[in-house]
């Protein structure tokens, strides 16, 4: 599997704080060795668009596609609680 970020994912993730930056990174490595890591908690969140979501922290989720063997990045933004 590969990550491909769209430009709206690019954008989003700019203004970013740093240490959100950092979690990503991580969460992103996790997510390519394994969609069901347990920090994750990847969820299917939109059945119809086949949009999954993803855990950055308690306070910021990423959306993404699946295509064949590539993650499609969509955005990243702060979970309403």
């Amino acid at each position: 599997m590969k990550i491909v970020a769209t430009h709206y994912f690019k954008k989003s993730f700019s203004l970013l704080p740093k240490e959100i930056k950092i979690k990503f990174q991580k969460q992103s490595n996790f997510l390519l060795e394994n969609i069901h890591y347990p920090s994750l908690r990847a969820k299917k969140y939109d059945e119809k668009k086949k949009i999954w979501q993803a855990r950055v922290d308690k306070n910021y989720r990423f959306y993404f596609l699946i295509q064949k063997d590539i993650y499609i990045l969509l955005d990243i933004r702060d979970h309403p609680k």
